[in-house]
């Protein structure tokens, strides 16, 4: 079984990053986690350096038909798609990269 990990790198408007994160600390983090999706999230990041304006989410799944029914539940869920609503409007892009681990080192 090959574990796969997914980097998902959201581009925020300019000047939106702070209603971002309010919207996610209010409504979509409480969604996701009362929904049971947070077992597969390693975190969530904001870029400091290089490319700014970013959100950036990673998850771990444990095979690709794992994946395709996460996404598929959580974008099944009420409480998440309101919450998605609100955010879209906010989001220039979306970078989705599926990644596997190297055969050495830590893996998450």
């Amino acid at each position: 079984m090959t574990v796969i990990y997914e980097k998902r790198i959201y581009d925020v408007r300019v000047g939106e990053m702070q209603e971002v994160k309010r919207l996610y600390s209010t409504e979509g983090w409480s969604a996701i986690s009362s929904g049971g999706y947070d077992k597969n999230l390693i975190g969530y990041f904001t870029s400091d350096t290089g490319d700014l304006h970013q959100l950036i989410h990673m998850w771990r799944f444990e095979s690709d038909a794992d994946r395709r029914e996460f996404w598929a539940k959580l974008f099944a869920d009420e409480k998440f798609m309101a919450f998605a609503k609100q955010i879209r409007p906010l989001i220039l892009k979306q970078n989705v990269q599926l990644l596997v681990a190297a055969p050495w080192g830590p893996h998450p």
